[in-house]
């Protein structure tokens, strides 16, 4: 069977993998068990999905989660636990995606698809008028981020877009905790220039 592909469980089924906590499926998988990869990457998929779009990779973001996958898999004897396993994971990942940017013939920046491409429901009155206002904001903030430098917008995308922790952002993208602490205080203060003026310029 192919790592990165779900599969079935034979033995243990997949109520009792799914108990497990993903060390214990690292464990399992070093043991030459290949459905507990394919838990894993059940249980990690929308995950990583996410991550892989929010960074930018718009329509090849299932290629990127694809690859980074395979990747986990040959790379799992250097996984030691000092972070989570989802945190080890996306920085493949994030890995992932910033090497698409390299290959790309064209820049196409951060790609928030997820939150871009929401549909405002079509209703009538009050809820009317807050579902565009809503949409109006979203597409604000698209439009700021897309404004950001890379690295600004990654941190963003880490701590408020995914809502990982510190820790999680530091393994994610490879950081110093200081450099995280610095660039997310500097991103913010950036981002809010850029809604700002967007807001005075829409009057």
């Amino acid at each position: 069977m192919e790592p990165g592909r779900p599969g079935r469980c034979h033995e243990s089924g997949p109520t009792a993998e799914a108990a497990l906590d993903d060390d214990e499926l690292v464990t399992r998988v070093r043991a030459g068990d290949r459905e507990a990869y394919d838990a894993l990457v059940a249980r990690h998929t929308a995950s990583a999905y996410r991550t892989a779009v929010l960074l930018g990779a718009g329509p090849d973001a299932e290629d990127v989660v694809q690859e980074a996958f395979v990747k986990a898999y040959r790379k799992l004897s250097r996984y030691r636990a000092e972070a989570s396993f989802r945190s080890w994971l996306l920085a493949i990942v994030a890995n992932e995606t910033r090497n698409l940017h390299r290959t790309r013939t064209r820049r196409d920046g951060l790609t928030l698809r997820v939150a871009a491409a929401e549909p405002v429901a079509a209703v009538t009155g009050d809820d009317g008028l807050d579902a565009v206002l809503a949409a109006e904001r979203r597409a604000a903030l698209v439009g700021a981020l897309r404004r950001l430098p890379v690295r600004d917008r990654e941190v963003i995308v880490c701590r408020y877009l995914l809502d990982l922790g510190e820790d999680e952002t530091v393994t994610v993208l490879g950081l110093p905790r200081g450099t995280v602490k610095s660039r997310t205080h500097r991103a913010l203060a950036k981002l809010r220039a850029l809604l700002d003026r967007e807001v005075a310029h829409r009057g």
